[in-house]
């Protein structure tokens, strides 16, 4: 069994499309589901192909975005560059820094990441467990 897609809520849809469109293009990761309901975008799904495996959205219930405690979505990077570029990019497009990129030997000796916080506060990481 394997997880099919992943949902984050979020308080502004064009605002997190933006950082994510930036954050996720270094991971090979795009657009490619965008839902609009009344002319209005509430949600897109990113992928590496047709198939969307991670999403933004506003809560369907109509509640505020919040973000959960201890949890966090980590993306596969085949290079450690992807990892870097994934920060940067992030950062500049509004994410903060929640831990820099490098090597974390506790997880295994080739586990290279970095963690950023969203606009609205929601966990995210890009990961390489290259040997390089």
């Amino acid at each position: 069994m394997s997880i099919d897609h992943i949902s984050v809520g979020v308080s502004n849809v064009r605002r997190s499309k933006a950082f994510y469109d930036a954050a996720l293009a270094p991971l090979g990761m795009r657009a490619v589901y965008p839902v609009e309901i009344g002319g209005q975008l509430v949600g897109v799904g990113y992928g590496t192909d047709a198939k969307p495996s991670f999403w933004i959205q506003h809560p369907i219930n109509g509640q505020p975005a919040t973000q959960g405690n201890g949890v966090h979505i980590a993306f596969r990077a085949e290079k450690r560059e992807q990892v870097d570029a994934f920060f940067l990019a992030a950062l500049d497009q509004g994410g903060i820094e929640d831990g820099r990129p490098g090597l974390r030997v506790e997880y295994h000796p080739d586990y290279y990441g970095a963690f950023v916080r969203d606009p609205d506060g929601n966990k995210i990481e890009a990961v390489s467990h290259a040997h390089e």
